[in-house]
């Protein structure tokens, strides 16, 4: 089986002594009506190792659901599940219990995923290492009880792919959590998640689904990874989502031969990886490969959509390789989400908007010469639109310039940036603003000069929300600058020769 997020944290786990808990804890279980998730919703995969709040990180993307992963057991053989297999985090209220109750609150959810890619290459999936199907499902209901969700998500893959005994017990774990919940008037569904080809599940994959129909386990959903394909091409992974969903949904027709064209398509999930997968560059899931998953999937009327993981939604790492923390390609912070979130409820179209990246993002030059860099812009939502370009943050001896100035989302335009012998050497930030009907987006170009004449100003740089009196002196693109009165906001080289500004000459 093909290696899969082989980048995901290996986590260590305390050996504990644990207790049995039987079928008795499914009747015993507390029954409340928790609210049922929306018919299309967008839950993105939140890394619980990482000790950041689920609640927090929800509110500064805009996801208000996340998939919460992964629950497993600590040592193989073990009943009794914990928050990334760590016995010191077990399934309470204590462990994100305040998180959970707060996304709930702003009328959102979590999603808890059992397994993963490090529990089913350890033997610690709870239904590979647990053979007690009351067990495994007194497991499932606790973690339903104790964060009163709607949804559990069985990550499946790599040995648990293989795995036919563990399989069919959880399986047959999840008919009694089904059964128990019926009986409670409450509403649980379950997913599936697993790893596909472009044309469909393999021949594993599809075998868990027929062991749930011969188990009458009921999946309300089918989420297919699409990406690690690790067959040595090079893909449009926005095109090969489509075929692989496309050919999923032919296979859920045989799956389910009484459920309309409309209740197959509202089986299916799609989980991203945002920027560089596992396998490398040849599979990189881009910003505008997103716009085009996302109004495919709302033409669709599929159920979800996902990505690996909130935490790698942004551009801390361009030019890397996967990463837990970062896509590894040029892009904003919360691209990705800000594009799949109005997927929630199913038929927003989402507002226009755009992106801004420079290419390359720093670059060095000998005073005197220049320097150049590609400044591309993108769709992120919705259609293109008109983005006006401007540049700033030049210093002086150095002459910055865009051509053209103004493009249709999805072009680009050339920044260049001139230097004079008389430039004082040092590392700038240029910034590169692009304005249209959506607001604002901004890229950065790190410039450094050497060889330059100039001299460095040794005053205090201004800054825009600092107060200053009086004979307080500033320095500013090149120049020094004394206040002569009280002033905050106001930009030297701009209040005239009048004003609140005296220019002391360069520096």
């Amino acid at each position: 089986m093909r290696s899969m997020r082989s980048l995901r944290a290996v986590l260590t786990a305390t050996v504990t002594a644990v207790a049995a808990v039987g079928l008795a804890a499914l009747s015993g279980g507390t029954a409340q009506a928790a609210t049922p998730l929306p018919a299309h919703v967008f839950a993105p995969y939140f890394e619980a190792w990482t000790g950041e709040s689920p609640a927090a990180l929800a509110a500064q993307s805009g996801a208000k659901h996340l998939t919460m992963a992964f629950i497993q057991a600590a040592t193989k053989g073990s009943c009794t599940v914990y928050w990334n297999g760590d016995s010191g985090m077990p399934i309470a209220a204590a462990n994100f219990g305040a998180d959970i109750k707060t996304i709930q609150g702003r009328g959102g959810d979590v999603i808890p995923s059992f397994g993963g890619y490090t529990a089913d290459s350890t033997g610690t999936e709870i239904a590979d290492s647990c053979t007690d199907v009351n067990q495994i499902a007194a497991a499932y209901e606790k973690v339903i009880t104790t964060y009163d969700i709607s949804r559990l998500d069985m990550d499946v893959e790599v040995d648990s792919l293989d795995n036919t005994a563990g399989i069919d017990r959880r399986n047959k774990a999840i008919k009694l959590v089904q059964d128990w919940a019926a009986a409670n008037g409450r509403k649980v569904e379950v997913s599936y998640t697993l790893p596909t080809t472009t044309s469909g599940l393999g021949a594993t994959g599809l075998a868990v689904l027929q062991n749930a129909v011969a188990n009458g386990a009921r999946v309300d959903v089918a989420n297919l990874m699409t990406f690690d394909y690790y067959d040595n091409a090079t893909h449009n992974m926005a095109n090969d989502t489509q075929t692989a969903a496309t050919g999923l949904y032919n296979q859920l027709g045989q799956l389910y031969p009484g459920k309309t064209s409309a209740q197959r398509w509202a089986m299916v999930g799609i989980t991203e990886m945002p920027g560089v997968d596992d396998f490398g560059p040849a599979e990189t899931f881009t910003v505008a490969n997103a716009t085009q998953v996302y109004n495919w999937a709302v033409s669709k009327g599929i159920n979800t959509l996902s990505f690996w993981a909130l935490q790698r939604d942004n551009g801390g790492c361009p030019g890397g390789a996967a990463a837990d923390n970062c896509s590894g390609i040029q892009q904003n912070t919360w691209d990705f989400t800000h594009i799949f979130a109005p997927f929630t409820s199913g038929t927003t179209t989402p507002a226009n908007d755009f992106s801004v990246t420079a290419t390359p993002a720093s670059g060095s030059v000998v005073a005197g010469s220049s320097a150049t860099s590609t400044v591309k812009t993108a769709v992120t939502a919705g259609q293109a639109q008109t983005v006006g370009l401007t540049v700033s943050g030049a210093p002086a001896g150095v002459t910055a310039s865009l051509s053209p100035t103004s493009v249709t989302a999805g072009g680009s335009s050339t920044l260049t940036l001139a230097t004079t012998a008389a430039a004082v050497s040092g590392t700038y930030t240029i910034s590169v603003t692009g304005s249209g009907t959506s607001g604002s987006h901004t890229a950065t170009y790190t410039l450094t000069v050497t060889g330059g004449t100039g001299h460095q100003c040794t005053a205090a740089a201004w800054a825009t929300g600092a107060v200053y009196t009086n004979g307080m002196q500033v320095s500013h693109k090149g120049h020094t600058w004394k206040a002569k009165w009280w002033t905050t906001g106001e930009e030297p080289g701009t209040t005239g020769e009048w004003g609140v500004w005296q220019d002391l000459g360069a520096c």
